[in-house]
């Protein structure tokens, strides 16, 4: 099978949270991915978030999606080395639960150095997480 790819470059604020799951949406639908698109928009939401609520500034953040033998690897990348952490829920604080989502959800996720920041990415199979 085939590798498909699709990158897009937004700015680290607050409307490139649905610029982007529109973005995932689109490609999703055009590529015919059998992954469940709630789940993926989910997920994209908690990582573009990450970098909008901790990062902000000058940097770009880049959107990476990966298609290939039925695994969708979705990756976003910043200008921060500053990495996430699975943080302990706590009732007094409302947020902080991203990237427990994205742990619960995706089948495996990760992060890596690029370009003197990182990347933070998940993969996720088809119709489940």
């Amino acid at each position: 099978m085939s590798t498909l790819t699709a990158r897009v470059d937004l700015p680290p604020s607050a409307c490139s949270v649905p610029a982007a799951r529109h973005f995932v949406h689109e490609v999703l639908q055009a590529w015919r991915a059998p992954q469940d698109d709630a789940d993926v928009a989910l997920l994209v939401t908690e990582l573009v978030a990450n970098v909008v609520d901790h990062v902000g500034g000058e940097s770009v953040l880049s959107l990476d999606l990966e298609y290939s033998d039925g695994q969708l690897r979705v990756a976003v990348a910043d200008g921060s080395a500053i990495r996430p952490v699975v943080g302990e829920l706590r009732g007094d604080q409302p947020r902080g639960r991203g990237m427990q989502i994205v742990e619960a959800i995706a089948d495996c996720w990760g992060v890596e150095d690029a370009d003197g920041g990182k990347r933070v990415w998940f993969v996720i199979g088809p119709g489940d997480g």
